[in-house]
């Protein structure tokens, strides 16, 4: 079957289903399907602008108690000699810096730490609200569920509390591919598809604006990665809470995961494109898609910006897990706005929640 059909349907304003999203992963017709991906995004966002965020990827413990099988980061409990939990004056230094670099915001993630509860983020967001104006875009999912469980709370009290300690937003950290057969081979003690998907509806009931992950290349199928959009692309329909979607592969170095994963399995530059084009024509209701130059290495971010995406997501200031998976790029402000205009686009430094901060005419 041709996918012109299918793409003259999303062109037309109709949604595509979930065996035609499949059907474009299949087909293996990058331009055909980018093309349109392109168009797409063009219509949802402004087609003359690319945006960027000067943020810090702090992560404040890699004790977890977790391990999932794809993560190079985490360290059990008792590990002396490696694992970490930062104190406030260090996370504070980090915040300063972000802050001196034009930064306006601090996405902290961490480990599922066995002693941290409630009252120890509360009293954290709380000090540093008192001290520094930023966003802080923090705790993933699968971290509010081990909070509310270790503190005897719902996931509405855990939420509301860490809201009112500071809170601004939740990123969409710990999805994965949110497919429980995927989950129980590649994070059997994580979060459940339905457990993440509860907190990030709770979150947005809240009020709270959240983004939306997927990681793949590992153990799961096309049909799989259809899935899991359609997970989110459901959630959004319910709560309209998600404002990006940021799609990568899978990283292998340094775990355990990757015995599971033939060298020919790998996605490939091309895979990450075509999912992501599909991602940006199969979820007709998010916003901004997102490109990963942190996995994919700034060339392909930047190509990205021509298969659905509108945003290059941050400088990275800091990144401690994709790293720790075998995989360092860094860059910089000025190598985004290079590399953005060098697309013919217009480069804009956002905050979390895409307002303007500075645009580069």
């Amino acid at each position: 079957m041709s996918v012109l059909p299918i793409l003259e349907k999303a062109l037309d304003g109709e949604r595509i289903s979930d065996d035609e999203a499949a059907l474009l992963l299949r087909s293996r017709e990058l331009v055909a399907v980018g093309k349109a991906a392109d168009e797409l995004r063009s219509r949802r966002t402004d087609p003359a602008r690319v945006t960027f965020i000067v943020d810090r990827n702090l992560n404040y413990t890699n004790i977890c108690v977790t391990d999932c099988d794809f993560c190079a980061f985490y360290r059990s409990p008792g590990d002396r000699n490696e694992g970490y939990l930062l104190p406030k004056p260090v996370i504070f230094k980090k915040i300063e810096e972000t802050l001196a670099l034009g930064g306006t915001g601090l996405l902290m993630q961490g480990g599922h730490h066995p002693d941290l509860g409630i009252d120890y983020y509360v009293d954290l967001f709380g000090s540093i609200k008192e001290r520094y104006k930023i966003h802080l875009h923090a705790l993933s999912p699968p971290e509010i569920q081990h909070i509310s469980r270790r503190s005897k709370l719902t996931v509405w009290e855990t939420l509301s509390r860490l809201r009112d300690a500071g809170l601004d937003s939740v990123p969409g950290g710990g999805g994965e591919v949110l497919v429980d057969r995927v989950r129980e081979i590649i994070a059997p003690k994580k979060t459940k598809t339905a457990e993440w998907l509860d907190v990030m509806r709770q979150a947005h009931r809240l009020g709270m604006s959240t983004t939306a992950t997927m990681m793949y290349g590992h153990v799961e199928t096309l049909e799989e990665r259809v899935e899991h959009m359609r997970r989110i692309r459901e959630l959004q329909d319910e709560t309209r809470g998600f404002r990006a979607f940021i799609s990568w592969t899978f990283q292998r170095d340094g775990n355990r995961l990757s015995d599971k994963v033939p060298d020919e399995a790998m996605p490939t530059s091309f895979d990450y494109l075509l999912t992501q084009a599909v991602s940006r024509i199969y979820l007709d209701n998010v916003d901004h898609i997102q490109s990963s130059w942190v996995t994919q290495g700034l060339k392909i971010g930047q190509v990205a910006l021509g298969f659905g995406a509108d945003d290059m997501g941050s400088i990275m200031i800091e990144e401690n897990v994709v790293s720790a998976a075998g995989t360092t790029h860094r860059t910089s402000t000025e190598e985004l706005v290079h590399l953005i205009r060098a697309m013919g686009k217009t480069p804009v430094q956002r905050d979390t929640l895409y307002r303007d901060v500075k645009v580069w005419n």
